[in-house]
């Protein structure tokens, strides 16, 4: 049985048209979402505010370094996550495990300790890794025939992504405005307790097997020695045996994703007994590698120096409503909540019709709206540079055009992946995947570093450099969209 039947027939009944099963990945990842996008609104603002006032009280370069660390590491153990689902225990215990990292790794940011306010930040990024590669794996699944269905499916999945940043973008500022710092960490520990329960209720609408058979104890070794390693440096640097250098770390960290992803695809081409087709996949897939990770560079200054612009260079009212600067965060998820579905709706649309847009064509778009949403920061940013403060209109502009550029790229690259990835490699491919996020994120950080809130000038020159960096990168896929559409022949 080759069509959607078999997936609908497995779980039994629809949502929004789709398997039903699709209901319990969306809701626990929305929940996730809500976790980590409420965090990432404030963690930036917690570590540059006034000690005086609770904050870490670092500098902007400091900091900036240590936010593109943490979301970064959130999406590098990725690749290590779908190893251990992979080989180990399988896609659904590997959500559940994750989900219980999130959730302790955030009860430890309550404190406010500095120690443990990394030891929590650390013990979120093993938690995200292990999970986030592992259910958008069993959202594929979910469509064993492909096509632009499964393009549909993956934008509804995204738009649950949405549902939960939005929510958090929103409640976490405000909580942490009004309540503080460690109210503000609490809601995202909690809101993981509720994804992770509807995950445990729901889970036996998923298709079977959803797991490995365990291993011997042997093949945990690998797992082992990272977690040896990982608490090795972690217990150095909380006693001040380590002096960990954030710019050095972040410098270093962006060399390191970049050589993981390049074995890891030079692994799939000469070592992993490939056929020819498969291998002009892997060409593919290592193009739209790097094409994501340029633009969440840009994209993810979002939580960086937009937040800071936020902070500092924009007034905090509209319509006559006052609010605490990260909510703006939430203004990107509220469009995905908003144009997802229209963005499934056309991909359908065109599907039907034989004209839908190919993956590298969607993404030469994507990164075309990234520069011009960067246009909009450099002509904002310039107003501030001749001394005033601006409308957040600019900044809520900048991120519709940055969110529809998004839609263009990530639920496309997901789906695109799942598709081009041979089946037995697909939760590590996944993981690989996740890798261009934490480059992108991490490079988001070194850019990020480039402001100086004692010299303005910095500001435009910052926005400048990312339009540059996408309009190129946009021109440069462009260019390739013919030869990697041979590339992936064969892929609906």
């Amino acid at each position: 049985m080759q069509d959607s039947t078999l997936a609908t027939s497995v779980v039994g009944g629809t949502f929004l048209r789709q398997p039903r099963a699709l209901a319990t990945l969306f809701f626990t990842e929305m929940w996730e979402r809500f976790t980590y996008y409420g965090m990432r609104s404030v963690l930036i603002l917690f570590l540059v505010g006034a000690v005086s006032h609770g904050g870490l009280g670092f500098d902007d370069q400091t900091a900036s370094s240590i936010y593109g660390l943490y979301i970064c590491g959130t999406y590098m153990f990725s690749p290590v996550g779908g190893w251990i689902a992979d080989r180990l225990i399988g896609p659904g215990r590997a959500v559940i495990g994750g989900s219980l990292f999130i959730i302790a790794g955030n009860a430890l940011l309550i404190t406010g300790q500095k120690t443990l306010f990394f030891l929590g930040l650390l013990v979120i990024v093993l938690g995200v890794g292990l999970m986030k590669p592992n259910i958008s794996a069993m959202v594929a699944r979910l469509y064993p025939e492909g096509g632009s269905r499964r393009d549909a499916g993956f934008s509804i999945f995204y738009m649950g992504i949405s549902v939960g940043a939005v929510l958090g973008s929103l409640l976490v500022p405000w909580c942490a405005d009004r309540y503080g710092w460690n109210v503000g960490f609490a809601l995202p520990s909690c809101g993981m307790v509720f994804g992770l329960g509807y995950f445990l209720v729901t889970r036996g609408r998923l298709p079977q097997p959803d797991e490995t058979p365990p291993q011997r104890a042997a093949a945990w070794l690998p797992v082992i020695l990272l977690m040896f390693v990982v608490a090795a440096i972690t217990t150095g640097a909380a006693t001040g045996h380590i002096q960990i250098d954030p710019a050095a770390l972040a410098a270093g960290a962006s060399w390191l994703l970049a050589l993981l992803a390049a074995a890891y695809f030079l692994y799939l081409l000469v070592f992993a007994g490939l056929d020819t087709q498969e291998r002009k996949r892997v060409y593919a897939m290592m193009a739209l590698f790097a094409a994501y990770a340029v633009f969440y560079a840009g994209f993810e200054q979002g939580g960086a120096s937009m937040n800071l612009f936020a902070v500092r260079y924009t007034e905090h009212e509209l319509l006559g409503w006052s609010f605490p600067a990260g909510i703006l965060q939430g203004a990107t998820a509220l469009y995905t909540i908003v144009l997802a579905p229209v963005f499934a709706a056309v991909w359908l649309a065109l599907g039907r019709r034989g004209r839908d847009l190919s993956p590298p064509a969607k993404f030469a778009t994507g990164l075309a709206l990234l520069a011009l949403g960067a246009l909009v920061m450099v002509a904002a940013s310039r107003r501030v540079v001749a001394g005033h403060n601006v409308s957040s209109l600019w900044l809520l502009g900048t991120y519709l055009l940055q969110e529809c550029g998004d839609l263009c790229l990530s639920p496309v690259g997901l789906s695109s992946m799942t598709k081009l990835a041979p089946s037995r490699y697909v939760s590590q491919i996944m993981g690989t995947w996740f890798l261009a996020i934490a480059l992108g994120n991490n490079l988001a950080g070194q850019l990020s570093r480039q402001y100086d809130a004692a010299n303005l000038t910095s500001l435009p020159s910052l926005f400048l450099e990312i339009f540059w960096w996408s309009l190129a990168a946009a021109l440069v896929v462009y260019a390739l969209t013919p030869r990697l559409k041979r590339l992936m022949q064969g892929v609906d």
